[in-house]
């Protein structure tokens, strides 16, 4: 069966998505701001500027027209950066219908209040057909035809197939998970980590020591999105260990750009404006460490990192946190209940 499809956002991962869907068949919307952006798009089948050198699908149509591409489609994945998130999804709540699917790809919170992306889906009262879309998807390999996979979770079966159908290729395959918050958390959170370890490789550290930033990285994250309500489990899969792996080693990953570029000798702001694209990991930061303190939890590379970039903390003593703080324990969940390390 053919869907029709709004993707809201110009990026390059709303992007990719739109492509893949076009391809798939679909009829397939994209929506964006930027008059330009919308005329290249139909005109030379480029998004120049987020996926420069990736030819698009001659029937995915960009458009400036939000209340027709929201009123045309059956599915819509809204991949818009955190900041913007919660307006446009009070301009489009008039235009929802009950039997319309949503679908957040963004990797972040709500900037205004510790709140994720699906939540302020959910704040609708029309429709709660809602799903969360995440996993190690680096947008401009997707574009170019590497194989990934990615993780659809929703509480609803319907909306788990409809993504899988929407998006299931040869180079795109789509999993299914129920844990919406374990695998939201994980996209989000792994955004700070991304930042410590581009900041560990421009400073040349050993593999040794880059396995264990992301071993602790992945504790760090488990421990945080477990007291608030996931499944630990969801953190070693595509969402959680996959995501970790992709974004923290890859040049490819806004985040850990930036913090490579401050590892390298720049300030915040210079390593921000040098990427061109919203690195969600900054404003990310700033929220997990405040409800760190208020709920008591031990985030010692995302305090670090935090004291680095915000209180003008010297760069060796957010590796050398990990070497001198209380945690004993190596795995920080256990299958087994009579298991103390938990």
């Amino acid at each position: 069966m053919k869907h029709s499809v709004c993707v809201l956002g110009g990026g390059s991962f709303g992007t990719a998505l739109a492509n893949i869907m076009a391809k798939n068949g679909h009829q397939v919307s994209q929506w964006m701001r930027n008059e330009e952006q919308v005329e290249e798009i139909n005109l030379t089948g480029l998004n120049s500027r987020y996926l420069p050198n990736a030819p698009l699908h001659r029937e995915l149509l960009a458009t400036s027209n939000l209340e027709q591409a929201i009123r045309d489609s059956d599915t819509v994945f809204v991949s818009i950066p955190s900041k913007s998130f919660e307006q446009v999804v009070q301009r489009i709540e008039p235009l929802l219908t009950a039997d319309k699917i949503l679908i957040s790809t963004t990797k972040g919170f709500n900037p205004n209040r510790f709140e994720l992306m699906s939540d302020v889906l959910r704040r609708n009262p029309i429709t709660q057909k809602i799903g969360v879309l995440s996993g190690p998807n680096l947008a401009k390999e997707i574009a170019a035809g590497q194989m990934t996979g990615s993780v659809i979770a929703s509480a609803d079966d319907k909306v788990r197939q409809r993504v899988i159908e929407l998006l299931k290729s040869p180079t795109f395959r789509v999993y299914e998970n129920t844990d919406s918050t374990g695998v939201e958390l994980a996209g989000a959170l792994k955004n700070i980590y991304a930042i410590v370890c581009g900041l560990a490789k421009a400073l040349n550290v050993g593999e040794n020591t880059m396995s264990m930033i992301m071993t602790r990285s992945l504790a760090e994250m488990s421990r945080f999105a477990v007291h608030f309500g996931a499944n630990p489990m969801t953190f070693l899969g595509l969402a959680g260990m996959g995501d970790l792996i992709a974004t923290c080693t890859s040049p490819l990953s806004r985040n850990y750009r930036v913090g490579f570029a401050i590892g390298s000798g720049q300030d915040l702001d210079e390593a921000i404006g040098g990427i061109g694209e919203v690195a969600e990991g900054v404003n990310t930061l700033k929220m997990v460490v405040d409800e760190a303190h208020k709920h008591g939890l031990y985030m010692p590379l995302a305090e670090g990192l935090s004291k680095l970039l915000f209180e003008g903390a010297k760069l060796e003593s957010l590796i050398g946190s990990m070497m001198t703080g209380e945690q004993k324990w190596d795995v920080e969940f256990a299958t087994n209940e009579g298991n103390n390390n938990v």
